[in-house]
Parts: structure tokens; sequence; C-alpha cells
């Protein structure tokens, strides 16, 4: 029986999947979800044809699918050995899961990132934290949403957590300090990338001291406040910080991805978030220039085209 080629989106979130399966829909991409959330892999059979899109999630765990990461590094291992296209791959599950990556890809292509130390374990945070005037913030090395980020005012109270039974363990026992970026407004922005190309940024409003900024429907906590996501209409693709984002992206080999920058009190532009599972927000999606989702549809479809032609070649 011949199995027709399709995208296969792996995931473990169905909550987050509608708005992309209408933007395949709509561009007429046959699609199929892959939900890694069980199941098993006969890594002596031939995976199906198409293209693989992962989008697996770091903050798969707070949904109670701890082992969901490990299940994607596995099945695209298997994939990657069969030779299948995979957008997403081993190189990037990594960066999306450790923030500790994301800092050195940043740091190493030249961008100002905020000082942050890596601590292994709790013993050793008070010391850590010792280094850093006050305030400051700590976060979880393997998070998402901004989960698991607070700010400190001082090293007491932030003794007194690490002490305390509110104390919130990472998941892979990371946990980083870093400096506290203070907005020049108070906003951070997210400049949007598909296939490489940047397709919008989009103005977070962080007025209300919230660090969780996820903009999918799912994600809503309060239903009915004001909308806290707007694109940024002057920011295009020919800002200095869109076009070296870019050229990151393309050289590091991630195809789909936001990232998240800070213009500071003292005139820094401070990137600090590299996430490769990027959600769109409806708001934005409704006065934007260009479709997240469907702009995603359309380069994987691009590319099943050309697994088809190339198929069709070896007839």
């Amino acid at each position: 029986m011949t199995i027709e080629p399709r995208v296969h989106v792996i995931h473990e979130n169905p909550e987050w999947f509608p708005p992309f399966r209408a933007a395949f829909e709509a561009e007429g991409v046959p699609v199929e979800e892959v939900l890694l959330t069980a199941g098993s892999i006969d890594l002596d059979a031939e995976p199906a044809p198409g293209v693989w899109w992962s989008r697996m999630s770091a903050s798969a765990h707070t949904r109670g699918n701890t082992h969901s990461k490990d299940y994607t590094r596995a099945v695209l291992g298997w994939l990657e050995g069969w030779g299948r296209t995979v957008i997403g791959g081993s190189n990037v599950i990594e960066l999306e899961v450790s923030k500790v990556r994301q800092h050195a890809l940043l740091r190493r292509a030249g961008f100002d990132v905020p000082r942050t130390v890596a601590v292994f374990g709790r013993e050793g945070l008070p010391a850590a934290a010792r280094d850093f005037t006050a305030p400051f913030i700590a976060k979880h090395n393997q998070g998402g949403r901004g989960l698991g980020v607070r700010r400190f005012d001082s090293h007491d109270d932030f003794d007194a957590y690490v002490a305390g039974a509110d104390f919130e363990q990472p998941v892979d026992g990371i946990t980083l300090v870093q400096e506290l970026l203070v907005a020049r407004e108070p906003f951070i922005t997210r400049a949007e990338f598909v296939g490489g190309e940047f397709v919008y940024a989009v103005r977070v409003d962080t007025s209300a001291g919230s660090f969780e900024l996820c903009p999918a429907d799912a994600c809503e906590v309060v239903p009915g406040a004001a909308e806290p996501f707007q694109v940024r209409e002057e920011i295009t693709g020919e800002h200095p910080l869109i076009v070296a984002y870019g050229q990151l992206l393309r050289s590091a080999g991630i195809d789909i991805a936001g990232i998240e920058f800070i213009e500071t009190v003292d005139g820094r532009s401070v990137t600090y978030d590299v996430n490769t599972n990027t959600n769109y927000n409806p708001a934005v999606e409704a006065a934007a220039p260009a479709s997240g989702p469907r702009s995603i549809a359309r380069f994987l479809g691009s590319l099943l085209d050309r697994e088809r032609a190339t198929d069709l070649s070896l007839v």
C-alpha cells in the first residue's frame, strides 16, 4: 500500500495544535499529528514518507509529560538515521530545552545577553547569587512560558526561598541566576521567523509584572483582560537586530523560532531567549501583515512538494 507523503507534526500538547491544523487546511497541506506522550517505534521500520516537524516544548513536564522530550530525542534519532527531512531536529530540541545553550549561541554570535550563572543543584545557589546586585532573577534552565522565573529584591529573600518549602526544583536540576533587565518602557519584543525569514515582531506588555508571556489561547490567564500582545509595525526585516537574527538562525540550521529581546533603560538591546516551539497570539494574527501558522504551513508544504518531486524523479 502506497502511503501519501504528508507533514508529520511531533508534539505533546493537543491544546496548542488547532491554529496550526487550520493553517495547514487553509494552505491545502496534508498534516498528521504525532502525539509523543507514549507509544513505541520499530527502529528497523522505515518512517512514513514526508516532512517531519518537531515542535516539542521545553515546558512539557509541567503538563505531566516529563519524558516527552526524551521520546522526541529518540524519534528524531530514528528519523534522521533514515534520512527523513526533519525540521526542528536533534540540534534544535537540545537548544529548546536548554537556556544555557541558547545563551551560548547568542553570546558566540555577538549579541548582548544578560549576565547569567548556571547553578547545578540547590546548595550552591545562595553563594552564586552573591555575585549579583539585588534585585536579580532566578529561572529554570528548562522552562518555557516564563515558568519558574522569580524576582528577588534581596539576598536574604533568595536565601529563604532556596531553603524553604516553596523552592521550585528545576526538572533538570539547573537553576539560572541572572541580572534583572529593566525595560525603558514596560514591554519586551518577540521577533518571529519561519524558514529563517522574518514574519513579524510582537510587542508584549509587561506592566503587570508577570514573567509568563505565552501568547497562545491555551495560556490565557485572565479572560477579557486588556490585550498584552500587539504587532510592532516599526520593526521590519531591515532592522539591524532582525537582520542579525535571521543570519544566526540560518547559520544554526533553525528554521522556525521566536527570538525575544528587551530595550533597557541604559540603552542596551539585550537578547535573552530563542524559542523554537513558538505559538502565535490570535489578536496579533488578526492585525499582522502575515500569518505565523500559515507561513509555517506554506514553508513545510514547499518542502513536502520538493520531497514529492524528488520521489517522482527516481521513478
